[in-house]
């Protein structure tokens, strides 16, 4: 039986502000706290605040998971056509395959999304910039857009 991917990380690491990345995407800045290299392929962590409105396309990961942890405002979460107001201390574990997308409700809000597999930091860093459009770049991280982002 194979490890799942975290029981593999044999290397203590510690990530510090000063050297992590921030990658301004959709309008607001997503601060890679924790990425694929740091963690040996297995996973990232990406925090960030967001303004009233600020969401995702309706979207799939094909191969990876995704996990959202609120820490202050509120989002609404859509995953299979279901609509789920998410707080803070609220978490919504999405996984591969599922469409899902979220939009923040409130004024703001401060959230860590948890990516199983580190595609989905790699494609914040090229989306940042966008030079071809979202989808294509999308694509080529095992992410297919399907719908556009819901309204707040």
């Amino acid at each position: 039986m194979t490890p799942p991917p975290a029981s593999r990380i044999r290397t203590p690491m510690i990530t510090t502000p000063e050297g992590q990345q921030t990658v301004s995407f959709l309008g607001e800045l997503y601060h890679l706290r924790v990425t694929g290299p740091d963690t040996g392929g297995a996973f990232a962590v990406v925090e960030t605040w967001g303004r009233r409105g600020h969401g995702s396309p309706m979207h799939v990961h094909r191969a990876a998971s995704e996990t959202f942890v609120v820490l202050e405002g509120e989002l609404r979460v859509i995953v299979d056509g279901q609509e789920h107001p998410a707080g803070a201390g609220c978490a919504a574990v999405l996984p591969a395959g599922r469409p899902h997308g979220f939009v923040v409700t409130s004024d703001c809000a401060r959230y860590l999304t948890l990516h199983h597999g580190p595609a989905f930091a790699d494609f914040l860093v090229e989306a940042g910039p966008r030079r071809a459009p979202l989808d294509e770049i999308a694509a080529r991280y095992g992410i297919d857009i399907v719908g556009p982002p819901p309204l707040p």
